[in-house]
């Protein structure tokens, strides 16, 4: 490989809130950022911009938005002609709350599907709106699947918005193109917006692809938001640069209204890097994909034949693993038992909503070593605890 992902870099002498919010003797699995180098072309760039000394108001570069056209085209021919289309912001989460707010209406609500990312759970109080969930159901295999008619019942309601995560964090699903089409159908008979949380969609694995919802009509794109970021594409969500992709005049008004002159732009820095990551880090993604496939691949096989009473389901996209220690009764709760039994930092599967007791989720964008070594210390631990069976 051209790019060295093994390499073990000092984190803790940064600000990374990943590895300085637990003792030094925990290894944290938790918080999704990766413990990579970023590309060098990011480097490079971000290092020729602050050779110059003055760091002013930014404006967005053609050459930004140009990078970002040619990478949704080249990954999922996906063409978004129009400059206008993207809205930068500084992340994600605040990128969906904007969405929420601008299709809030008074006794509204919203509808999502759990177990979900922690911030969704937040986005209806925020509005003021009543919050609508639809778990996923798994299959004998394990893979989870929407399930069709409780969902369609929650849009039958007529909820101001659904909020769909995909590639899916936490369960790491990535959306088939025809599960897309009728998620869409049922939201544009029951005249639903869809706001696309996609932050994920350059981190899919072999066997699957990522569609973007909007690229499946020019009907779908008028009913949807879309969010995207190179944060977690090519490590960089320090850096404070997101963007929405909204084609249809309407909703971007809406979504611009919702600011209320409180939401300006991205971050200087991280359009830089945006740019240089788009244009150049290319190579870099695809041996960064490489290697996280066999980092998933190494995750799934130890904990099959050294866990057998744990259970997980390959993801499909994502750098995260949604692991079911339900058999293990770990109190007060999993992460919490083997933060301080184990001495490794994962998430609660309960903070991802009530679906998610009883399971972990696993950050394996680290060195192999790094992995090698959290799941040494939970084999150790786990082969003490008595199973329910």
């Amino acid at each position: 490989m051209t790019y060295s992902f093994d390499t073990i870099f000092d984190r803790r002498s940064t600000e990374s809130v990943k590895w300085n919010l637990f003792p030094t003797d925990v290894l944290p699995l938790w918080v999704a950022d990766m413990d990579f180098a970023v590309p060098p072309v990011v480097t490079e760039a971000l290092r020729q911009r602050i050779a110059h000394p003055i760091y002013g108001y930014p404006k967005v570069q053609e050459g930004l938005i140009t990078a970002i056209q040619a990478h949704l085209q080249r990954k999922y021919d996906w063409q978004v002609d129009a400059a206008e289309d993207f809205l930068f912001l500084p992340g994600v989460v605040i990128s969906f709350n904007l969405a929420t707010q601008a299709l809030a209406q008074p006794g509204g609500s919203l509808v999502f599907m759990t177990p979900v990312y922690m911030p969704f759970f937040e986005l209806a109080k925020n509005a003021g709106l009543q919050q609508v969930t639809v778990d996923l159901v798994q299959d004998a295999g394990g893979h989870f699947l929407i399930d069709w008619e409780r969902l369609e019942t929650a849009i039958a309601a007529r909820p101001n918005l659904l909020i769909l995560c995909n590639p899916h964090n936490p369960v790491g699903k990535v959306f088939t193109r025809s599960e897309l089409e009728r998620v869409a159908e049922i939201c544009l008979r029951y005249e639903v917006p869809i706001v696309a949380d996609e932050i994920h969609s350059d981190l899919v694995y072999s066997g699957y692809e990522h569609t973007p919802l909007a690229s499946l009509s020019p009907e779908i794109a008028a009913n949807t938001i879309t969010l995207m970021a190179p944060s977690k594409t090519f490590n960089v969500p320090g850096l404070g640069c997101s963007f929405a992709i909204i084609t249809n005049p309407r909703l971007r008004n809406a979504f611009n209204l919702a600011r209320r002159g409180l939401v300006h732009g991205a971050n200087l820095m991280g359009m830089v890097a945006a740019q240089a990551a788009y244009s150049g880090g290319q190579d870099w993604l695809r041996e960064l994909l490489v290697y996280l496939e066999g980092n998933r691949d190494f995750l799934v096989e130890t904990i099959q034949h050294q866990l057998p009473h744990a259970r997980i389901t390959p993801p499909e996209g994502t750098y995260l693993a949604w692991i079911d220690l339900q058999a293990y009764n770990l109190e007060p709760a999993p992460s919490e038992f083997l933060i301080q039994q184990a001495r490794v930092a994962l998430n609660d599967g309960a903070e991802f909503g009530q679906a998610g007791s009883g399971f972990v989720r696993l950050n394996f964008a680290c060195p192999r070593s790094t992995l090698t070594e959290a799941l040494e210390r939970i084999r150790i631990t786990l082969e003490k605890v008595p199973v329910n069976f």
